[in-house]
């Protein structure tokens, strides 16, 4: 990368993540100043990694840094993005979430350089998927490094996968259901989980392996007259198919800023 300085405002559980996917052996950058705000983390992370410093306010982050990224929530993002002052042409990334860019470099009120991310926790092993918006080289080889970057040609595309994103808990929901259930019918505590989450992570990595569609994969486990079959004929059949695909434009239509009906 070509960016070796890089500051954080707002020190949270993102913003944690991050610095330590960036900073774990081999680290990727020289620098990493943090903001003072949320001190029990940027306390720990100076502690864990000499390159960490905390800066004594946010304008000093702004200034040691040349790329700033924006990590506050969206409920005080205004008021604390608006008091700062930023260089012209200065890099910044916004992982602020549900805020427009539009809007974002209105309180930014400089030309600067904004890219959004939507980073998630599993960044923080260097294991996390990452969409951003507009393509660019460094904040991709940024999130490269903390896993895998998917470039936002359009604001569509970047919406749909922030969209996507919220899948996370309702899959680990599925998977607390599935291993509840088999303890329930006599399975040894801790022994659904433990089948379980091995059971998702192959899929997973088979999704990401293969070069055939997921709908054709989705066949290939469901055999004709099996198990896998049956439960995925019951799931469409009772509306699960139906109640995924509403909640997805639900929240499609929150992050896109329109009135839930």
């Amino acid at each position: 990368m070509r960016m070796t300085k890089i500051g954080f405002i707002g020190t949270g559980t993102i913003s944690e993540a991050m610095v330590r996917g960036l900073l774990i052996e081999p680290p990727a950058l020289s620098h990493v100043t943090v903001s003072p705000r949320s001190a029990e983390i940027a306390q720990r992370l100076a502690a864990d990694f000499g390159e960490v410093s905390i800066a004594t306010d946010n304008q000093s982050v702004i200034d040691q840094s040349d790329m700033v990224v924006l990590a506050v929530r969206p409920q005080i993002a205004q008021d604390v993005v608006s008091e700062l002052t930023f260089r012209n042409g200065q890099s910044i990334l916004s992982v602020v979430a549900a805020t427009d860019r539009q809007t974002m470099l209105g309180w930014i009120g400089a030309e600067v350089h904004l890219v959004q991310a939507i980073p998630l926790p599993f960044v923080a092993k260097r294991e996390g998927v990452t969409a951003i918006f507009p393509p660019d080289r460094d904040v991709a080889a940024l999130f490269s490094v903390l896993g895998t970057t998917i470039e936002c040609d359009t604001k569509k595309e970047y919406d749909l996968l922030a969209a996507a994103s919220s899948l996370m808990s309702t899959v680990l929901g599925i998977m607390d259901i599935s291993a509840g259930w088999l303890e329930d019918k006599g399975l040894a505590a801790g022994k659904g989980r433990a089948f379980i989450a091995p059971l998702f992570t192959s899929l997973s990595q088979t999704a990401m392996r293969s070069g055939v569609s997921l709908d054709d994969l989705s066949s290939e486990f469901a055999t004709k007259g099996g198990l896998n079959e049956q439960v995925l004929s019951d799931f469409k059949a009772k509306g699960g198919r139906a109640a995924l695909l509403s909640a997805l434009d639900r929240v499609l239509r929150r992050i896109e800023g329109e009135t839930d009906s």
